[in-house]
């Protein structure tokens, strides 16, 4: 099941290393909104992707596929295994969700949501699970606002990276405060996601740019007429983000 991270193709240097579990993509794509084993596994390769993020649906009312089905199309070995708890509504439920898919997959790695009706993390619920979570020997990628008093605080309490919200999930707006990003990226000295409303490959371009060290994209790619096609578009703009960092000219005369 939960296996080491493979070497992505194109992809720079690890940028996190989890438990001998190397992260090199700065590509990370959500696959919750899908139902076709095909295309998941369409979208994965196109992204060049190294994580395989999974969860449980504790109200049953979401889409979902097999496990089982998936690995018939796609080695599920070739990925580091995170568990995500995107659709918990708040901290008893994210601390349910992380455990079951511990007890169940052995899946250590947490992508932290607490999410409540309006679709925002609620930061102090979202903090508090956090410091049991790592009591319990998960590591942790919590997902926050833009705020550098929150991030500094998970980031002392020992989070391996933190996801930075840059608009409404779901929203396709882009970068809403791309200085507030920067001044988190600025805070800590651990590695930062941007993640939400990303909606073109501009956006994340743009969050490379501000020293993201990888972007989380969901919506933007399972809405699209061709997944495939922007998955791998959202790969190259991460590409470009990183490679470009710092080397844009500050004025040209010619």
């Amino acid at each position: 099941m939960p296996a080491g991270a493979s070497t992505a193709e194109g992809a720079g240097t690890p940028w996190l290393t989890v438990g001998g579990r190397v992260f090199r993509s700065p590509m990370i794509l959500g696959i919750e909104q899908y139902t076709s084993v095909h295309l998941i596994a369409e979208v994965l390769r196109e992204g060049d992707c190294d994580v395989f993020i999974t969860t449980y649906d504790l109200r049953h009312d979401k889409p979902s596929v097999l496990l089982t089905d998936l690995d018939d199309v796609l080695d599920l070995d070739h990925f580091t295994w995170i568990g995500t708890t995107s659709y918990a509504r708040g901290k008893a439920e994210a601390l349910r969700t992380a455990r079951m898919l511990h007890a169940t997959l052995g899946i250590d790695i947490v992508k932290l949501d607490v999410r409540p009706t309006d679709n925002r993390p609620h930061e102090g619920e979202t903090v508090e699970a956090a410091a049991e979570l790592l009591d319990d020997g998960f590591a942790v990628l919590p997902f926050i606002m833009p705020d550098p008093e929150v991030a500094a605080e998970l980031a002392e309490l020992g989070c391996c990276a933190l996801r930075v919200m840059a608009a409404p999930v779901g929203t396709g707006w882009g970068i809403s405060d791309p200085g507030a990003i920067a001044e988190v990226i600025q805070e800590v000295d651990i590695p930062v996601i941007v993640e939400g409303g990303i909606g073109s490959p501009e956006h994340v371009v743009q969050a490379m740019s501000l020293g993201a060290s990888a972007v989380l994209v969901n919506t933007a790619v399972a809405r699209a007429p061709l997944p495939g096609h922007m998955a791998r578009a959202m790969r190259y703009a991460a590409l470009a983000g990183q490679y470009g960092l710092g080397q844009t000219l500050e004025s040209a005369d010619d």
